[in-house]
């Protein structure tokens, strides 16, 4: 089949990530690469109404965690398979890694109830590997939430998460940071507290090191 890459960008609010993901998509297209480029929660334009939802609007954490897989649903069925299965690199802009630090680490959701609902929706037992599926590389924006903080303050309106007290950001870095545990392999950590041209230059190297591995077959859908 053909089989595409799939690479999410995750961090706390303040991190920087997103500033770096357009230059990487330009970078990639350069190269003559197909290149998607989407986010999370969103994607499609039913998530992008639960994304709304999910950070404005106050509710109970389950149904908070349930609205991010529902909309991560029809993300995967209507974006990101798609993308996957015509050989693209997919850049997201997070994915259930930040389900994980933001519900299950910042909300202290229950982290097995959160894993059985990425079973659920990320299921694919109906290939041969019946693995989950997970991004090929997840580029971890780590930084000291109180530097995020500072950050934020010169940001624009904050939603209800980049609202949230200095606490709740050093639960979400620990949320990332016990995902990262689970699976090392999966994650390049980029040291988020230094210059723009060094991030990039992380970024960079991460990202070619992947492209380059003769060992990474990728997603095939």
């Amino acid at each position: 089949m053909t089989r595409g890459l799939f690479i999410s960008f995750e961090g706390i609010d303040g991190a920087g990530k997103s500033s770096h993901i357009e230059g990487l998509a330009a970078l990639l297209r350069d190269q003559g690469r197909q290149v998607t480029l989407t986010r999370e929660p969103g994607g499609t334009p039913l998530s992008e109404k639960l994304r709304a939802l999910v950070l404005h609007e106050p509710m109970d954490p389950l149904t908070e965690a349930l609205l991010m897989f529902a909309a991560r649903q029809e993300h995967i069925v209507h974006v990101i398979k798609p993308a996957l299965t015509r050989g693209d690199v997919l850049l997201c802009d997070r994915f259930t890694d930040a389900t994980f630090a933001y519900q299950g680490g910042g909300r202290g959701f229950d982290w097995q109830v959160l894993e059985n609902l990425e079973n659920m929706v990320q299921d694919r037992s109906d290939l041969k590997d019946k693995s989950l599926l997970q991004p090929d590389l997840t580029v971890w924006f780590d930084l000291p939430p109180s530097v995020a903080a500072e950050r934020l303050v010169q940001a624009r309106m904050p939603d209800k998460f980049e609202s949230q007290p200095l606490a709740f950001f050093e639960n979400v870095r620990n949320g990332y940071a016990r995902r990262y545990t689970q699976n090392p392999g999966r994650f390049a950590q980029i040291n988020a507290n230094q210059s723009r041209e060094g991030v990039w230059l992380e970024v960079k190297i991460a990202v070619m090191n992947l492209l380059a591995s003769p060992n990474k077959k990728g997603n095939a859908l």
